[in-house]
């Protein structure tokens, strides 16, 4: 491309003297192959023009001319084509990151994890006005919602859907704040103890929060912890929560959408476009993914408990070292002891046999190959093929000398 022509001119003129440049162009080079005429080839051969003459020709040159701009075009169609593709992921990129975002720094985190709750008991209750199957309605309120849901089938039949939306966010929504209000009671005093014997040397602590099936620990500054009598502790716990149920949906959302877009590709066979059909798919994926975060964060939220027993459940937050330097680390530290240790026989096995090294073989020679050989006699001979020789090595007739 011209492109391409202006960045070599400025490569060999970077000192910035007046000069010339000069391109020399294959007729089998790629660009002539695929968008040149073959009629000029042909000509040439016409003419009577030699291996490696130089043709300066104003036909060859517009020939030329023409499958540059031919390139530019092409070239331009694939990077729309893929900015038109990369539109669909930025704008699901800069929702998921503002999430993100609120969470990292806990700003506006209280009102992300209230619409978070509002959506799923809209989607809860939506589910049942179309199916209308109170069993789900009561387990999906246990397990997203974190509470028994107490109202009856006709309670729930009488309500509209919005009407139904409210009422179990209101529930929802009392039970977390008490929930909260529960688990700060629990932790003051444990904290208190932790401050009063470590609270010299320990700035940050490590707190696990479970919900049973779960475990994520939470990191507190545990002065502001012990000062604001454990609501520091729910609000950090709220951040690394949220924070970590969208980086793993995130994830997998993104090997799906790069799925989706190989898939799409075959839709050219049906007279399909395939950037509409990407679009309308990347939708789906979407709002699935939105749908899942806020139903796994709530879940989290309204069922994390402490597992505390006692202040030694409560560690240290120190600054942990790459996972894989952790890795190789710890590999090597257990191979040197499993070496310092020698084997361990299993039971009921003998002790191992002296590992015995492995035989290299000779190399094989190819028939026509040039081998010396000496007989038992002293003759030698040098620079013989191989299979002229080969019947006298099966033999023993013979030994190849270098």
């Amino acid at each position: 491309s011209r492109r391409v022509d202006r960045q070599l001119r400025g490569r060999s003129g970077r000192q910035g003297d007046p000069g010339s440049s000069q391109f020399f162009v294959s007729l089998e080079d790629n660009l002539m192959r695929l968008f040149g005429s073959d009629r000029i080839a042909k000509l040439m051969d016409r003419l009577g023009l030699e291996e490696g003459e130089v043709i300066q020709h104003s036909m060859i040159t517009k020939s030329i001319e023409r499958a540059q701009k031919k390139v530019e075009e092409n070239n331009f169609g694939i990077r729309k084509r893929l900015l038109e593709y990369d539109d669909v992921m930025n704008s699901q990129r800069e929702v998921i990151y503002k999430k993100r975002k609120n969470a990292l720094f806990g700003e506006r985190l209280s009102l992300d994890i209230v619409n978070m709750m509002y959506d799923t008991c809209e989607v809860i209750a939506q589910n049942f006005k179309n199916s209308a199957d109170y069993d789900a309605l009561k387990i999906s309120s246990l397990s997203a919602l974190g509470f028994d849901l107490q109202l009856s089938l006709e309670e729930c039949n009488a309500q509209s859907a919005l009407d139904l939306t409210n009422t179990l966010f209101e529930l929802t929504l009392e039970n977390y704040h008490r929930k909260n209000e529960q688990t700060a009671k629990i932790a003051t005093p444990v904290l208190r103890n932790v401050q009063e014997q470590r609270g010299a040397t320990t700035k940050e602590i490590l707190i696990p929060f479970t919900d049973g099936k779960k475990q994520i620990g939470v990191v507190a500054d545990l002065a502001k912890a012990v000062e604001t009598e454990g609501k520091e502790l729910v609000h950090a716990m709220e951040k690394a929560s949220t924070l970590a149920i969208i980086d793993n949906a995130w994830k997998e959302h993104l090997r799906d959408m790069d799925d989706l877009k190989q898939s799409v590709q075959n839709a050219v066979y049906e007279q399909k476009d395939p950037l509409l059909i990407y679009k309308f798919e990347a939708f789906e994926l979407f709002k699935k993914l939105t749908e899942r975060v806020n139903e796994e964060s709530i879940s989290f939220l309204t069922k994390a408990i402490l597992p505390l027993r006692s202040d030694q459940d409560v560690r240290e937050a120190r600054q942990t070292r790459p996972a894989k330097q952790n890795y190789q680390e710890s590999k090597a530290e257990s191979q040197s002891a499993l070496a310092a240790r020698g084997p361990m026989p299993g039971p009921g096995s003998r002790p191992t046999a002296e590992i015995t090294k492995p035989i290299k073989s000779e190399k094989i020679m190819g028939r026509n190959d040039r081998v010396n050989v000496q007989y038992p006699d002293g003759t030698v001979l040098k620079d013989v093929k191989f299979k002229k020789v080969e019947e006298d090595l099966k033999a023993n007739k013979c030994v190849l000398i270098d």
